[in-house]
């Protein structure tokens, strides 16, 4: 069976759509590990109950004691967070050691993880022949980054758009602008107020971080 890691940092509802969809044989491959950027995020208790085993790698422990000023040294400390995520990933340990019996992931599913991936992330998971995807409320080539379905919604509040929607990508240096995997559009209504279009992003999320971690693998079976 494909193994697969989900990267998150809150609640965890679209890890709950995955974990869902393998306990109904809907899932071409098996969530064999969660890491959460975040020590508090629900979704962690979400795979605990499952049973699937959990990580978590805080980039606040790498920033303990050293102030925003000192820019550099947190700079530095980012780079060995990546490094070390990297290593996670790959090795099962942050120092790069191989764990016996950890088998590293075919494909990894960004399903909520709020940090940006740098090339010290990217390039030894390439190396490594592991596929990243990540889920992005908002249509290709809009709204990059943060807060996309807030901004998604005020630009159709604003009469400048008439569509929002979610896609699932592949994972490369430049933020939300790896190649679309699956494209989902999502009317957007003048008048509808912010919750409600928030609840309608969500729920098509739910559904597309299924779909497009399934076309992911399938184009891993290809290989």
């Amino acid at each position: 069976m494909v193994s697969i890691t989900v990267l998150i940092s809150g609640s965890g509802t679209n890890l709950q759509a995955l974990i869902d969809a393998e306990k109904q044989g809907k899932l071409e491959g098996q969530i064999t590990q969660v890491i959460s950027s975040s020590d508090t995020a629900y979704g962690l208790t979400r795979a605990q109950k499952c049973g699937i085993p959990t990580k978590t790698h805080l980039l606040k422990s790498y920033y303990k004691g050293i102030p925003k000023e000192e820019t550099e040294r947190r700079k530095s400390q980012r780079e060995r967070f990546n490094v070390e995520l990297a290593n996670l990933i790959i090795f099962g340990s942050v120092d790069g050691t191989p764990v016996a019996g950890y088998t590293k992931p075919d494909l990894i599913v960004c399903a909520g993880w709020m940090l940006i991936l740098s090339p010290s992330v990217l390039q030894p998971l390439e190396k490594a022949d592991i596929t990243i995807i990540n889920l992005h409320p908002a249509l290709p080539g809009a709204f990059d980054g943060t807060h996309a379905i807030d901004r998604c919604w005020k630009a159709g509040q604003d009469g400048e758009l008439t569509k929002g929607g979610v896609m699932i990508h592949k994972v490369i240096t430049e933020v939300d602008r790896g190649a679309p995997i699956l494209v989902q559009e999502i009317d957007l209504i003048k008048g509808e107020p912010l919750e409600q279009y928030e609840k309608r992003v969500h729920e098509v999320e739910h559904l597309a971080i299924v779909a497009g971690t399934n076309k992911a693998l399938q184009e891993l079976a290809k290989k």
